[in-house]
């Protein structure tokens, strides 16, 4: 067996917002489309799915819910990212050194609330 990538599907409540947030904020790009209730994303090194599914199960989401982390080159980077995204989506928490992890990050919410963080690990 050799695994060639992975996918994370999540449920959500409208799956346009998602596409918004996900594919025109942060510019992830589609990988795939299935059907008017599911998309792939692709983060570089795997995947991101969402899907409305119809029987409205909720997402797994707020802060201690699921979060989706996407990995940057450095420090800068998520500082650049942060000045990008901070006036054009709900923040939850600016970038600092994380207390107890390696880790440069910020956070923000997306529609359905899930965590996403934009990280360095160090």
């Amino acid at each position: 067996m050799s695994i060639q990538s992975s996918i994370v599907f999540l449920p959500v409540n409208d799956i346009r917002k998602t596409f918004h947030f996900y594919h025109e904020i942060l510019k992830l790009p589609v990988h795939q489309k299935q059907s008017d209730k599911l998309y792939i994303f692709d983060t570089g090194y795997g995947y991101f799915g969402f899907c409305e599914y119809g029987d409205r199960r909720p997402p797994l989401s707020g802060e201690h819910g699921v979060c989706l982390s996407l990995n940057l080159k450095d420090n800068e980077e998520v500082l650049q990212k942060y000045e990008e995204l901070k006036d054009r989506v709900e923040v939850y928490k600016a970038p600092a050194k994380h207390p107890e992890f390696p880790v440069y990050s910020f956070f923000i919410f997306d529609p359905d609330r899930y965590l996403v963080e934009f990280q360095k690990i160090l």
